[in-house]
């Protein structure tokens, strides 16, 4: 059976989402626990000059279902604003990227893969196949802003660990 475009992007966003749905639930269950304010978090940065933990979950939100959808247009940009970025609001929209992956068919993405995309911002624009901008260009900052929302929440003392950000692997059963 050949390997597509759907099991290289799909089922591997769902599962970091699911594990940063649940690394979110961990986070918010320390801070609740420590005494710590929730509201704190989305704001809380690794250090100075890095963008806040708002900014990764709506980056894990853009790298994933808006990276398809962006194969689907031929644009990409930069993440929109967010509506909301409180945390309850993050989680919603993990919780929410989860459910319109869930609702892409394998046709449906497979069949992106001899388009154009785009990237746009600003002045400058880079042309990529739909493959070569999901392979090399959206999977790894949607791991980046994945990694980056864990470590924000591990900084602050979470008790998070490596299986936490790895979520359910995909075994092989019997």
């Amino acid at each position: 059976m050949p390997f597509s475009l759907y099991d290289a992007t799909v089922p591997g966003f769902i599962r970091t989402l699911n594990a940063i749905s649940g690394v979110m639930s961990k986070g918010k269950a320390h801070y609740e626990a420590e005494g710590m304010d929730l509201g704190t978090l989305p704001g809380e940065r690794l250090c100075g000059d890095m963008l806040p933990f708002s900014f990764q979950i709506n980056c894990v939100r853009h790298h994933s279902i808006e990276a398809i959808e962006g194969c689907q247009t031929g644009h990409f940009g930069i993440p929109k604003p967010l509506e909301r970025d409180d945390f309850d609001g993050l989680h919603e929209l993990v919780t929410k990227s989860i459910s319109e992956l869930e609702a892409l068919s394998p046709e449906d993405v497979n069949a992106l893969a001899g388009n154009d995309v785009t990237f746009a911002m600003g002045d400058l624009k880079i042309p990529f196949t739909a493959i070569g901008f999901l392979m090399s260009f959206s999977i790894p900052n949607f791991h980046f802003h994945a990694t980056t929302a864990y470590d924000i929440l591990r900084m602050k003392g979470a008790p998070l660990g490596k299986r936490d950000y790895l979520g359910a692997l995909d075994v092989k059963m019997g």
